[in-house]
Order: structure tokens, then sequence, then C-alpha cells
């Protein structure tokens, strides 16, 4: 490594950005000037997956580096175990002051998990069962319901204007930095996340944002009609969200929004990036960007997220630090959000998470350390009791996926699986799970995704869970516990146009 020193690290988790929606990765209806600069100034990886593909299990997982199942946590009424160490714990152990600015989406009393300072919580409840937020016009359309491809189009978010207070409070604070460099050249490095709610839905930009999109905005380029769709949860899926059949209109009005958050996303992200040249803050600092899960946006005629295609499961990662990592670079090899976090450790010579899987990809973009021996292999899954079709067993799924090599692997625990060679296939069009000449990669990849990992267990973990958090919500609503890191979201800060 060039420095003597421990760098800063300036960490942005955003939240259901597709990574196809991004300039530097191939998008031409995209406007990302500042994640193209970002990305041609250092490292962008082409193949990088969530651990699962929806908020509090993914963004757990990228805290502690383990697992869902390993942390026991599925779903977003799941509470991360205070006891378990996180990477802003092994930050602080390294000497560091984490500071945490904006979402975090934590449920449970501790909404720090290491982290030594936080400005901006989350606009929803601390607590499992507290008083959830009013949104107004836009009631119903952050999660997979049909409304919110009805209800899209140009108006405000809520969820944008907590960003706003997120990238003011950014900015501040790097101000502050900055005052404090120099007044003291020797100022001790920085460890600060930031956490965007965008481009999460409502599908919902600003005029500005959503007019420049909206001129340009196509279809999706793999619509699969409903009477296409074969597998049985997915035929499922859309018709328990009413995405059986959607009209070109909503299909174009909600990625016209999608897309114009993206680039309100990017313009935030501009500004923070700005403030920390006009601080003569970033010669030393690693910048990391990246997001919890994608977004389907009508691929596949899907929508949100919840599944295992490239566009819900992979996420962005582009990695840049002056002078250690070189400008310019496209890493396609596999990697995983567990394999960011413990990256970010090995850079900032922060001890490793004891049991977590993550291993450090410093070396294949850097000689800061020697090249690692690297296996392109990723997990990730989906185990849920809510948002399921009724047919799918009483409403409960449990499935995980693999990505080796060429090969991603889907397993329906009780259904057929799906099996893609992403080689020959980058569309996911033709599910060989049941070509005979595919069977032994089949019972190699199945075999390998079930080991450590049964449905079984999960289910019967879910459903004690279930049985505890009945008694922890009545506890919410008969206490009224304060929320100690939330922001004011209001219902009049959701607007929507007129459609018409």
């Amino acid at each position: 490594m060039t420095k003597s020193h421990k760098p800063n690290l300036l960490y942005i988790h955003t939240d259901q950005h597709n990574p196809y929606v991004a300039g530097c990765y191939g998008d031409r209806l995209a406007q990302t000037p500042t994640l193209d600069r970002l990305a041609a100034n250092g490292a962008v990886f082409d193949n990088t997956y969530c651990p699962s593909p929806i908020c509090v299990p993914s963004r757990m997982s990228a805290l502690s580096g383990r697992h869902p199942y390993q942390n026991e946590v599925w779903t977003n009424s799941h509470v991360l175990d205070s006891a378990i160490p996180t990477l802003a714990h092994a930050m602080g152990a390294a000497g560091y002051h984490p500071v945490l600015i904006g979402r975090m989406h934590s449920v449970g009393p501790d909404q720090l998990h290491g982290y030594a300072e936080r400005l901006v919580g989350d606009h929803g409840p601390n607590y499992i069962g507290g008083s959830d937020v009013g949104r107004g016009v836009l009631a119903g359309t952050a999660g997979p319901e049909r409304v919110s491809l009805t209800r899209s189009g140009a108006g405000q978010s809520a969820y944008q204007v907590h960003d706003e207070y997120v990238t003011a409070a950014t900015v501040d604070y790097l101000n502050r930095l900055g005052v404090q460099k120099k007044a003291d050249r020797m100022l001790a490095p920085f460890s600060l996340s930031v956490g965007f709610m965008l481009p999460h839905p409502p599908y919902v930009a600003r005029q500005e944002d959503y007019a420049t999109c909206a001129a340009r905005m196509s279809l999706p380029s793999k619509p699969v009609p409903f009477e296409q769709e074969k597998h049985p949860f997915l035929r499922a899926w859309r018709e328990h969200t009413g995405i059986a059949e959607v009209a070109e209109a909503e299909i174009l009005r909600s990625r016209a929004a999608y897309w114009g958050l993206v680039q309100r996303v990017d313009s935030m992200v501009g500004q923070i990036l700005q403030t920390l040249h006009d601080n003569a803050l970033a010669e030393d600092t690693l910048i990391v960007y990246t997001s919890d899960h994608g977004d389907m946006q009508g691929e596949h005629g899907l929508w949100w997220k919840h599944v295992f295609y490239e566009e819900s499961v992979k996420v962005p990662l582009i990695v840049a630090w002056p002078s250690v990592i070189p400008a310019g670079q496209r890493c396609k090899r596999v990697v995983s959000a567990l394999d960011v976090t413990a990256t970010l450790l090995d850079a900032l010579g922060a001890p490793p998470l004891p049991q977590s899987p993550g291993r450090s990809f410093l070396g294949l973009i850097s000689e800061a350390r020697p090249v690692p021996q690297w296996e392109d292999v990723a997990f990730s899954e989906y185990c849920a009791d809510e948002y399921v079709p009724p047919p799918i067993d009483s409403g409960r799924t449990y499935q995980r996926m693999i990505r080796q090599g060429d090969w991603k692997l889907i397993y329906y625990h009780g259904m057929a699986p799906q099996l893609f060679n992403l080689a020959d296939d980058p569309g996911e069009l033709v599910d060989r799970a049941h070509d005979p000449s595919c069977q032994t990669t089949r019972d190699e990849l199945t075999a390998r995704v079930l080991d450590g990992w049964d449905a079984q267990v999960i289910a019967a973990k879910m459903a004690t869970k279930r049985l505890d958090n009945a008694v922890l919500q009545a506890w919410v609503r008969q206490t009224n516990p304060p929320d100690q890191y939330r922001w004011a979201l209001r219902p009049e800060m959701n607007t929507l146009d007129d459609l018409a």
C-alpha cells in the first residue's frame, strides 16, 4: 500500500438501485455523470450480488458480513441480534469514529449497531409494530402492489425529501471536517456511511427529472407476457401483485420516474463528492457506492424486487481510492455484498468479522494487497411470510440462489428450480433446469445451495419469530416507546401531478 496511514471512508449506500440503470453500466438513457466520473476514477464491478432481494435482510447482512440465515434475519420484521459484531463495530475497534447519516433500516431498539454517531434517521418506526407513516396521495405505492404503477409519474416522493436532508447533513459534516483539517493537519481519518432511500418507489420523481426521462423512455427489452410465464411461483406472484398485465402507459410512466430518481441520486452524490473535494479530503478517501438490491422495472414482466433475476439481485458497485486503486478498471469477477464488507475492513486496517464468510477483493483491483485466489460464487436468499401469494405454501416461501461461474441456480422449496447460463443467455430467457445435458450442473449447484441451508429449519425459526413478534408488537402498541432515530416524514411531502 502506498499510504502509510489509514484512509478516510465514504460509504454511500442507496436503496433499490438496478445496476443497469446507470451510464457506467451501459445504459444510454440514464444521466448519471457523477457515478460515471467515479467509475472512471476507480473500479466498476459487473457481477455484485445482494444477500437478499429485500431491504432489511440485505442491509443487516451487509452490516454483519453474514448471510441472512446466519443472522436469522429474513424479512423486514426481523431484528438483528445486537450481540453480532458489525462493520461499524470493527471500524470502531480499529480506532475510527464511525458515523451514519440517513438510512439503515434496522428494526428494534438498537438503531446504531456499532455506529458511534447517527444523523437523520429512517422514516419508519424503530420498533416492530410502531406507528407507521402516512404517505398521503401515495399510500401503498412503496410496496409490491399495483397501485405503485397506477399512481406513478411526476410529483414528489417524501423519500426524496428525506434524501435531501441526508445530503445537506452530509455536506455540513464534510464542511466541518474541512474546517478541522485547516486547523489541525493531523486530523484523524473519518468513517462516514451515507444511507439514501432513493431510487426506492414510489415511482414518482419531480417534474424536472421526470420530464427529461419520459421524453426518451423505452419499454422493457424482456417483457415476457403472462401467458409465456411458466414458473408457478412467478405466475402466482404476478397475479397476487396485480401485474399479470400492465398497460404501456403505466410501464413508461413508472420507468421514467424511476430513471428520474436515479438521476436525482446521482445529483445528490455529486453534491457530496464536490464537498469532499472542496475541503481537500478526497485524496485520502476510499469511496464506495453500492445499493441493497435492484428493481425489475418491467423486465420479465416483473416489478420491484423479491426475485432472483439479475435486475433485482444484482447491485451496482463502484470503488475509488486515489493512488491505491488504479482508475478505469472493470472487474467481472463474481462478488457478494459480504465481500464488500470484508474489503472495507481490509482497506481500513480493521479486524475482520470472525463469523463472516466475506472475502476481501482489494487484491483484485489494487497492488495494495496480494492477488487472492478467487472463486466466482455468490449466494442470495428470500424467505418470506409476507408479500407472498396465498396459494404458495399458505403464503410462505423459502428460496435461495447461487451464482457460480457462468451458472445461476434458483432453488424454490417445494417447486422446480430455475437454471440459467449467463454467458450464453445473459437475459435469463432460457431455463435449462430440465435440460438433460445440464443435469450434472443442476445437481451440483443444488447440493451447494442447500449446504448448511435447510428450508424446514428456517420455516420453524420463522414460525417462532412470528410468535415472538406478536408479543413485541402488542408491547409497542401499549407502551408507545419513543423512536430514538427517526426522520419526520409527513403525508403532505408526497404529491402526484395530474396523470392526464
